[in-house]
């Protein structure tokens, strides 16, 4: 009933003898990788395979949603529903037990062979209520990370999540806590487009799961109602952004994102999404009436005493040598202090390089008119990070945005032209900060701080290069800001037009060299392939054909045709590209024009048909046309005001007839239109 793998402990003896729940063939593909390749290795699997199931369970941001949790050596966690491990290493990294619990032996042999040589890590494999009644009743923290959603599936009866919860409760030590990562059901990405992510169906948790399933997701305030119906006495909420599956960054209520932040929005990577609205731009409202708690895509809800951490920064999509995070919290003192730690071994001289780089600044700019945030070098035993002061102030792109907003640009060439004297100052000194963006500097009354100067260089750079690079960077973080004339800044900076090519390309070169050439997540999406859908291009669509897909016909008795002897026929076209029509036509009417549409199109008669007999449109006595006729059947029209006349004088008339028509309609650009037109002259 006990297997070893490496040196963690998978016991079966709660398990049925089969898998109940199971993804298919991509568990086999993940057991083969975990298997045979090292984690180093998943970065270049993930880019190769194109695969949501392969980026979800191996990609080590995963890792982020538990990371920042202040864990040591002496804890005890249990992780519940633990699949394939993805948070398990994280786990195994920072407690000093991590048991897990797992309905499917293949899951459990996936985090097994990833995690072989974690000799402190237990799997239970079976059902959760047939494991629980043994488990130990002393742990320091439990996980449910993305698991209290199917507490009907795990529990069942009449109130699944309640009883979750308060049978996980007593298995908690003195202060310990529960850790819930899970959806917010009215999360900002689901009225932007975004499918449910359990059931696949849009709107399903905004329309309160009307079409029923097992899996529920909760806002803000119904946690809180089950936390209470348990007797929970304290909880607290943060919230994991863009969501807690690929979480970059954490806020709390006592660190709340400020307007701008939130611009990394097309961040699903499983199915394909609408875009109905910016969400960065509703974003910015919900921030500004203080609603990002009701509107965040993800909750962390922890039940029991917070922590001290209010804010963390994930950079760990860069090269190993320069994975941190950024964490603000209270130090010893009580005071909040801005912290940034390495990820990796190889990262820590980074973290070092950032109080050289406080000191030399420190140097250029004294004297001038830039502050430079405090920082100091922290090293107690394996523990190092760089510590800053926490400094008050708005950033300056806040203060530019708010100047476009009002159409000021005076104002925004202002703080620009501000901005170039400042960083400018004693250019000669051999130090510079190469992100020197808008956002990295608070601005307090006349006191201007640089806060992140991480890339700091030892070498002069020219203060036009730098300023390139900061207004590059805040025209391509919101559309809105397009209405800046960058050709007018760039003639303030004196770049020519072959400068900035030269900047725009050392831009690339820096980003590869953070990266280490590793794709970004927004390419990585792009290359699993999902659509992201504008339904507005549709709508647009839609209006654009009710005004050309309309067709007219005119009556000519002798006299020509004219809009007087005209009429429109509704309801010819039968969807975008067919006509179907019967037309009663008066024995007086010699020529009949039908336009089929008021655009450049392409049409094929299927069928013409007048009293019941079919009409020989292939002789051209009878089909006169502006188009260019293909074949006998088929007319190229190179124009937007496309017209087929028939000859009704060349037919046997009655005093009332009746004409038929079929045909399939194409529309088509002016100029494709006028390429193949000129193609037919040419066989003709």
């Amino acid at each position: 009933m006990i297997e070893k793998i490496g040196k963690i402990k998978l016991d079966y003896s709660k398990y049925p003898g089969e898998d109940f729940y199971c993804d298919g063939a991509v568990e086999d593909e993940l057991l083969d990788i975990v298997k045979n390749l090292s984690p180093v290795e998943y970065a270049d699997v993930i880019e190769e395979r194109r695969s949501w199931p392969i980026l979800y369970h191996l990609s080590p941001l995963r890792e982020n949603i538990v990371d920042w949790i202040p864990m040591n050596a002496d804890d005890k966690v249990l992780e519940v529903g633990s699949g394939c491990g993805a948070i398990t290493g994280a786990l195994a990294r920072k407690a000093g037990s991590v048991t897990c619990v797992d309905l499917s032996k293949k899951r459990s042999l996936i985090n097994a062979y990833r995690h072989s040589e974690c000799d402190n890590v237990t799997i239970h494999v079976g059902n959760f209520k047939d494991i629980e009644p043994e488990l130990p009743y002393d742990f320091n923290y439990i996980c449910l990370i993305g698991v209290f959603e199917y507490g009907q599936s795990y529990i069942g009866g009449e109130t699944p999540f309640r009883d979750f919860l308060s049978i996980l409760m007593p298995h908690l030590a003195e202060g310990g806590r529960i850790i819930i990562a899970i959806e917010n059901k009215y999360g900002m990405k689901y009225f932007a487009g975004c499918k449910e992510d359990h059931l696949g169906t849009w709107f399903s948790g905004i329309e309160n799961y009307a079409d029923g399933g097992s899996v529920r997701t909760f806002s803000r305030r119904g946690l809180e109602k089950i936390f209470r119906s348990c007797g929970v006495k304290e909880a607290c909420f943060y919230y994991p952004y863009p969501d807690y599956k690929f979480m970059t960054t954490l806020y709390s209520d006592a660190y709340l994102p400020g307007k701008g932040e939130l611009s990394n929005n097309k961040r699903n990577f499983d199915r394909d999404r609408m875009l109905l609205f910016d969400e960065k731009n509703a974003f910015d409202g919900v921030v500004e009436d203080g609603l990002f708690s009701v509107f965040s895509n993800s909750f962390v809800a922890v039940v029991g005493k917070p922590f001290d951490v209010k804010f963390v920064k994930y950079s760990n999509d860069r090269a190993p040598e320069y994975t941190i995070k950024t964490e603000i919290n209270r130090d010893s003192e009580g005071k909040i202090a801005v912290r940034k730690y390495p990820l990796s071994d190889a990262a820590k001289e980074h973290v070092r390089g950032m109080a050289v780089a406080y000191e030399n600044l420190l140097e250029r700019y004294r004297g001038g008119n830039l502050e430079i945030n405090r920082c100091k070098l922290v090293e107690q035993g394996e523990e190092l990070y760089a510590e800053f002061e926490f400094v008050q102030g708005v950033p300056l792109s806040e203060l530019m945005d708010k100047c476009l907003e009002k159409n000021d640009l005076d104002g925004f060439h202002q703080y620009f032209k501000e901005y170039v004297e400042r960083i400018g100052y004693n250019s000669e000194f051999p130090v510079a900060d190469f992100d020197l963006i808008f956002a990295n500097i608070l601005v307090d009354e006349d006191k201007w701080t640089l806060i992140d100067y991480e890339w700091t260089f030892g070498k002069t750079m020219d203060a036009r290069e730098l300023a390139f690079r900061a207004i590059y960077c805040y025209l391509l973080e919101d559309e809105k800001r397009n209405k800046l004339n960058l050709d007018l800044i760039l003639e303030e900076l004196e770049i020519t037009e072959e400068d900035a090519e030269q900047f725009r390309e050392q831009e690339m070169d820096f980003q590869k060299f953070v990266t280490g050439n590793r794709m970004s997540m927004a390419q990585i999406r792009d290359r699993i392939g999902n659509r992201m859908m504008v339904p507005q291009n549709w709508i647009d669509r839609y209006q654009d054909s009710e005004s050309v897909n309309r067709v007219q016909i005119y009556e000519d008795r002798g006299s020509g045709c004219s809009e007087e002897n005209s009429y429109f026929v509704r309801e010819a076209y039968q969807g975008e590209n067919k006509i179907e029509m019967e037309l009663l036509v008066s024995g007086d009417v010699k020529i009949l024009r039908i336009d089929p549409a008021f655009t450049s199109c392409m049409v094929r008669i299927e069928e013409l048909t007048f009293n019941g007999e079919a009409v020989p449109f292939d002789k051209r006595k009878l089909l006169l046309t502006n188009g260019r006729i293909a074949k006998p059947a088929t007319i190229v029209f190179p124009t937007e005001d496309p017209n087929i006349n028939l000859v009704l004088s060349e037919l046997n008339r009655q005093p009332e007839n009746i004409l038929y028509v079929r045909m399939e309609i194409v529309r088509l650009p002016l100029a494709m239109a006028q390429d193949m037109a000129n193609a037919v002259k040419k066989l003709i």
